[in-house]
Protein backbone atom coordinates (compact mmCIF):
# COMPACT_ATOMS: atom_id res chain seq x y z
CA UNK A 1 0.00 0.00 0.00
CA UNK A 2 1.33 3.26 -0.73
CA UNK A 3 0.62 6.84 0.74
CA UNK A 4 1.55 10.07 -0.26
CA UNK A 5 3.11 12.33 2.01
CA UNK A 6 2.75 15.96 1.03
CA UNK A 7 3.96 19.46 3.11
CA UNK A 8 1.88 21.87 3.34
CA UNK A 9 3.66 25.43 2.83
CA UNK A 10 4.56 25.78 -0.32
CA UNK A 11 3.00 22.95 -2.13
CA UNK A 12 -0.34 23.45 -0.95
CA UNK A 13 -0.78 26.42 0.81
CA UNK A 14 1.38 29.71 0.91
CA UNK A 15 3.70 30.19 3.34
CA UNK A 16 1.87 31.46 6.87
CA UNK A 17 5.07 33.38 7.88
CA UNK A 18 5.47 35.56 4.72
CA UNK A 19 1.48 36.11 4.60
CA UNK A 20 1.94 37.21 8.45
CA UNK A 21 4.87 39.51 7.79
CA UNK A 22 3.04 41.20 4.29
CA UNK A 23 0.23 41.64 7.16
CA UNK A 24 2.48 43.12 9.60
CA UNK A 25 5.27 44.75 7.44
CA UNK A 26 7.90 42.58 9.76
CA UNK A 27 10.34 41.60 6.90
CA UNK A 28 12.41 39.50 9.09
CA UNK A 29 9.45 36.89 9.77
CA UNK A 30 9.59 35.99 5.35
CA UNK A 31 12.30 34.23 6.72
CA UNK A 32 11.76 30.27 6.34
CA UNK A 33 13.10 26.64 6.01
CA UNK A 34 14.09 27.84 2.44
CA UNK A 35 16.45 30.13 3.98
CA UNK A 36 17.20 28.10 7.38
CA UNK A 37 17.38 24.29 7.41
CA UNK A 38 17.47 24.06 11.24
CA UNK A 39 14.25 24.65 12.22
CA UNK A 40 14.85 25.15 16.04
CA UNK A 41 17.23 28.04 15.04
CA UNK A 42 14.35 29.74 13.14
CA UNK A 43 11.45 29.05 15.39
CA UNK A 44 13.07 30.57 18.52
CA UNK A 45 14.26 33.47 15.84
CA UNK A 46 10.36 34.44 15.22
CA UNK A 47 8.88 33.49 18.41
CA UNK A 48 11.89 36.18 19.49
CA UNK A 49 10.43 38.74 17.02
CA UNK A 50 6.89 37.86 18.20
CA UNK A 51 7.68 39.01 21.50
CA UNK A 52 9.88 42.21 20.43
CA UNK A 53 6.47 43.54 18.72
CA UNK A 54 3.78 42.07 21.13
CA UNK A 55 1.89 39.90 18.93
CA UNK A 56 0.34 36.57 19.12
CA UNK A 57 -1.76 33.31 18.05
CA UNK A 58 -4.42 35.54 17.68
CA UNK A 59 -3.06 38.23 15.24
CA UNK A 60 -1.51 35.09 13.51
CA UNK A 61 -4.44 33.31 13.21
CA UNK A 62 -6.63 36.32 11.76
CA UNK A 63 -3.98 36.61 9.06
CA UNK A 64 -4.47 32.25 8.45
CA UNK A 65 -8.14 32.78 7.90
CA UNK A 66 -7.35 35.11 4.78
CA UNK A 67 -5.18 32.42 3.47
CA UNK A 68 -6.69 30.66 0.44
CA UNK A 69 -5.09 27.24 -0.77
CA UNK A 70 -2.75 27.95 -4.11
CA UNK A 71 -4.89 27.79 -7.45
CA UNK A 72 -5.39 24.32 -8.20
CA UNK A 73 -3.99 22.54 -4.98
CA UNK A 74 -7.96 21.38 -3.97
CA UNK A 75 -8.31 19.93 -7.36
CA UNK A 76 -4.98 18.21 -7.01
CA UNK A 77 -5.62 16.59 -3.39
CA UNK A 78 -8.77 15.92 -5.05
CA UNK A 79 -8.04 13.82 -8.37
CA UNK A 80 -5.16 12.19 -5.60
CA UNK A 81 -7.14 10.53 -2.60
CA UNK A 82 -8.91 8.13 -4.76
CA UNK A 83 -5.56 6.38 -6.09
CA UNK A 84 -3.81 6.64 -2.44
CA UNK A 85 -4.26 7.60 0.87
CA UNK A 86 -2.46 10.91 0.90
CA UNK A 87 -1.08 12.67 4.43
CA UNK A 88 0.10 16.29 4.85
CA UNK A 89 3.19 16.26 6.93
CA UNK A 90 3.77 19.62 8.30
CA UNK A 91 6.03 21.47 10.50
CA UNK A 92 3.04 23.89 11.14
CA UNK A 93 1.20 24.04 14.55
CA UNK A 94 -2.32 22.32 14.74
CA UNK A 95 -3.22 25.87 15.87
CA UNK A 96 -2.68 27.15 12.09
CA UNK A 97 -4.28 24.06 10.59
CA UNK A 98 -7.72 23.97 11.11
CA UNK A 99 -9.12 26.76 8.62
CA UNK A 100 -6.63 25.77 5.88
CA UNK A 101 -7.47 21.86 5.89
CA UNK A 102 -11.57 23.23 5.69
CA UNK A 103 -10.45 25.00 2.59
CA UNK A 104 -8.46 21.95 1.53
CA UNK A 105 -11.19 19.64 2.21
CA UNK A 106 -10.22 18.41 5.65
CA UNK A 107 -7.26 15.71 4.28
CA UNK A 108 -5.33 14.21 7.54
CA UNK A 109 -2.35 16.70 8.50
CA UNK A 110 0.24 15.20 11.08
CA UNK A 111 1.21 18.95 12.37
CA UNK A 112 3.15 20.06 15.48
CA UNK A 113 2.21 22.29 18.53
CA UNK A 114 2.46 25.72 20.08
CA UNK A 115 2.90 26.54 23.46
CA UNK A 116 0.82 29.27 24.32
CA UNK A 117 0.06 31.12 26.86
CA UNK A 118 -2.74 32.51 28.82
CA UNK A 119 -2.86 36.06 27.15
CA UNK A 120 -2.05 34.74 23.66
CA UNK A 121 1.81 35.05 23.40
CA UNK A 122 3.58 32.21 22.18
CA UNK A 123 6.12 30.76 24.17
CA UNK A 124 7.90 28.05 22.28
CA UNK A 125 6.49 24.59 20.08
CA UNK A 126 6.20 21.38 20.62
CA UNK A 127 7.42 18.95 18.09
CA UNK A 128 6.02 15.46 17.45
CA UNK A 129 9.19 13.97 17.31
CA UNK A 130 12.61 15.08 16.60
CA UNK A 131 12.94 15.02 12.36
CA UNK A 132 9.20 14.54 12.14
CA UNK A 133 8.82 14.77 8.42
CA UNK A 134 11.60 11.94 8.53
CA UNK A 135 10.60 9.90 11.34
CA UNK A 136 6.88 9.69 10.02
CA UNK A 137 8.28 8.28 6.99
CA UNK A 138 10.30 6.07 8.51
CA UNK A 139 7.29 4.86 10.77
CA UNK A 140 5.02 4.74 7.84
CA UNK A 141 7.71 2.33 6.19
CA UNK A 142 8.05 0.36 9.41
CA UNK A 143 3.83 -0.77 9.28
CA UNK A 144 4.29 -2.01 6.19
CA UNK A 145 3.93 0.22 3.98
CA UNK A 146 5.35 2.11 0.84
CA UNK A 147 5.75 6.40 0.84
CA UNK A 148 6.04 8.65 -1.92
CA UNK A 149 6.83 12.66 -0.47
CA UNK A 150 7.12 16.07 -1.73
CA UNK A 151 7.95 19.05 -0.76
CA UNK A 152 10.04 22.53 -1.75
CA UNK A 153 11.97 22.90 1.34
CA UNK A 154 15.86 21.40 3.62
CA UNK A 155 12.91 19.86 5.94
CA UNK A 156 11.48 17.67 3.42
CA UNK A 157 14.46 16.55 1.75
CA UNK A 158 14.79 13.73 4.19
CA UNK A 159 11.15 11.87 3.19
CA UNK A 160 12.02 12.80 -0.31
CA UNK A 161 15.09 11.01 -0.30
CA UNK A 162 13.83 8.27 1.94
CA UNK A 163 10.80 7.46 0.16
CA UNK A 164 10.29 4.93 -2.44
CA UNK A 165 9.84 7.99 -4.93
CA UNK A 166 10.10 11.57 -3.86
CA UNK A 167 10.12 15.24 -5.89
CA UNK A 168 10.47 18.50 -5.18
CA UNK A 169 7.62 21.36 -5.80
CA UNK A 170 8.10 25.07 -6.95
CA UNK A 171 11.27 25.00 -4.86
CA UNK A 172 14.36 27.04 -4.76
CA UNK A 173 16.97 26.72 -7.39
CA UNK A 174 19.94 26.29 -4.81
CA UNK A 175 17.90 23.20 -3.55
CA UNK A 176 17.41 21.42 -7.54
CA UNK A 177 21.66 22.78 -7.55
CA UNK A 178 22.24 20.58 -4.03
CA UNK A 179 19.85 17.52 -4.87
CA UNK A 180 20.40 17.48 -8.83
CA UNK A 181 18.65 14.08 -8.96
CA UNK A 182 16.01 14.97 -7.56
CA UNK A 183 13.03 15.77 -9.99
CA UNK A 184 11.36 19.46 -9.34
CA UNK A 185 7.62 20.76 -10.73
CA UNK A 186 6.21 23.58 -11.28
CA UNK A 187 2.74 22.67 -11.88
CA UNK A 188 0.42 20.33 -10.38
CA UNK A 189 -0.40 17.76 -13.56
CA UNK A 190 2.99 17.52 -13.53
CA UNK A 191 3.38 16.45 -9.99
CA UNK A 192 -0.22 14.17 -10.06
CA UNK A 193 1.46 12.06 -13.44
CA UNK A 194 4.64 11.79 -11.52
CA UNK A 195 3.09 10.37 -8.60
CA UNK A 196 0.77 8.39 -10.86
CA UNK A 197 4.06 7.14 -12.03
CA UNK A 198 5.50 6.02 -8.94
CA UNK A 199 2.33 3.92 -7.87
Amino acid sequence: MNVVCLDLEGVLVPEIWIAFAEATGIEELKKTTRDEPDYDVLMNYRIDILREHGLGLEQIQEVIRGIDPMPGAKEFLDRLKPHAQVIIISDTFSQFAGPLMEKLGWPTIFCNELAVAGDGAIEGYRMRCPETKLTTVNALHEAGLDTIASGDSYNDVGMILNSKAGFFFRTTDALKAEYPDVPAFEGYDELFDAIMAAL
